[in-house]
């Protein structure tokens, strides 16, 4: 059964990643169909964006209420509904109205199969979270070859996105039948009531912060490297495609090894080396003479900081470990922030300085995960799961560990 779990947990991350990566790869087809200008599909993401952030931060006290497994049962399905919907949209309005709903129903998903990979993990008594996030960078790269190959077959928009959606939708239902329980509340948090039964703990603040980063790193990584690469470096339009896959390539590859690297080397000196080896790899790109060598640093970066936003979600799991499904809820709404700061801020600075000195704040953003990993609280899953089993979970955990009776 946990491992049934695990796998399921594993392609409910595909799947959601297959969606966005049909959604981010047919965008110029979404433009095409609807005569929109950049302005309007800068809109479009946009409203996606606000829409999963909302909900995700509104349907706090819902995921520490009904657990992950209940929401995930429904939000999943649903998110493909919207999809179709969305590949329905007859106007530029209704476009704007079903993407709201699009964003809503997959940041439901999003915050509850998070969630549910921390009950996966805190079940199997170790990191297992950066497994599961490599599940979506396979489902993305899987989403965009389907984008790539349906434009190469001529097909539009509304084709593309209702058959993805009408796939997607069957898997999401066999789905919900893998997904764990979640842990039993404390009496006290399930009957406790007023504004002081809602206040998270500080370290889930903490880790919300670094995820922030994190995500706001990845996102400016999305949104510019195309442009960096073609404007500033002079690369044709095929080599500068190939920066953001190259990078998501790597994110794949070091998320399938990051669970291992992090039992062995500890959740601190992860997320410090992380950090650190960003800045390198982000500092190669930006001084890069040419899209060869920028390109190399793209996939160095890729490899390093694929590891935070699984590990943030990992401790937001067993930061409040009476409700962690919120704290997850949390977490995942203030990463997605970043996630839609981030390309505004480097578009800024862009406009002000240039594209070098706007990528250039990922380095800086870098370093401050390095630094911030010090500060980060230690309750692991063993801690939380297994009190008493003598295993230190995490090496830069050097409180008493209990000992077995």
């Amino acid at each position: 059964m946990l491992f049934r779990a695990r796998w399921g947990t594993f392609l409910t991350f595909a799947l959601a990643g297959l969606l966005t990566g049909v959604w981010v790869a047919r965008m110029p087809a979404l433009a095409a169909k609807f005569g929109a200008s950049e302005g309007e599909i800068g809109i479009v993401v946009l409203v996606w964006g606000l829409g999963a952030v909302v909900t995700m931060q509104a349907l706090r006290g819902v995921m520490a209420r009904a657990g992950s497994r209940a929401v995930l049962r429904i939000a999943l399905p649903l998110t493909s509904l919207s999809f179709a919907a969305v590949a329905l949209a007859p106007g530029y309005g209704a476009l704007l109205g079903t993407v709201v709903l699009f964003g809503m129903t997959f940041g439901i998903t999003d915050i509850a199969m998070n969630a549910q990979g921390s009950v996966v993990e805190r079940a199997y008594r170790r990191s297992v979270m950066s497994g599961m996030h490599a599940g979506w960078c396979a489902g993305a790269m899987s989403g965009g070859v389907f984008g790539v190959v349906t434009a190469a077959a001529g097909l539009g928009f509304t084709t593309t996105v209702l058959a993805a959606a009408l796939l997607s939708l069957p898997a999401g239902l066999a789905l919900g039948r893998t997904y764990l329980p979640d842990p039993p509340r404390p009496a006290a948090t399930a009957a406790g009531t007023g504004r002081g039964a809602r206040r998270m703990p500080a370290a889930v603040y903490l880790i919300g912060v670094l995820g922030f980063i994190a995500f706001m790193t990845e996102g400016t990584i999305a949104d510019w490297s195309g442009l960096l690469l073609h404007e500033e470096m002079g690369a044709g339009e095929a080599v500068a495609a190939a920066g953001y896959p190259v990078f998501e390539l790597a994110m794949l590859l070091g998320r399938l090894v990051g669970d291992r690297i992090r039992m062995r080397v500890g959740t601190r000196r992860l997320l410090t080396g992380a950090g650190l080896g960003t800045a390198l790899g982000m500092t190669v790109v930006v001084l890069a003479p040419g899209p060869g060598v920028a390109i190399a640093g793209f996939f160095v970066t890729g490899l390093v900081v694929c590891t935070v936003v699984p590990t943030t979600i990992s401790l937001a799991g067993t930061a409040d470990p009476d409700r962690p499904a919120a704290a997850v809820a949390q977490v995942g709404a203030m990463g997605y922030g970043g996630l839609l700061l981030g390309p505004v801020v480097v578009g800024f600075l862009a406009e002000a300085t240039s594209l070098r000195v706007g990528v250039g704040t990922v380095v800086v953003l870098a370093l401050l995960i390095a630094a911030g990993a010090r500060f980060v609280p230690l309750r692991t899953s063993v801690d939380v799961a297994a009190a008493d089993v003598p295993v230190r979970a995490d090496p830069d955990d050097t409180r008493p560990q209990p000992v077995a009776a």
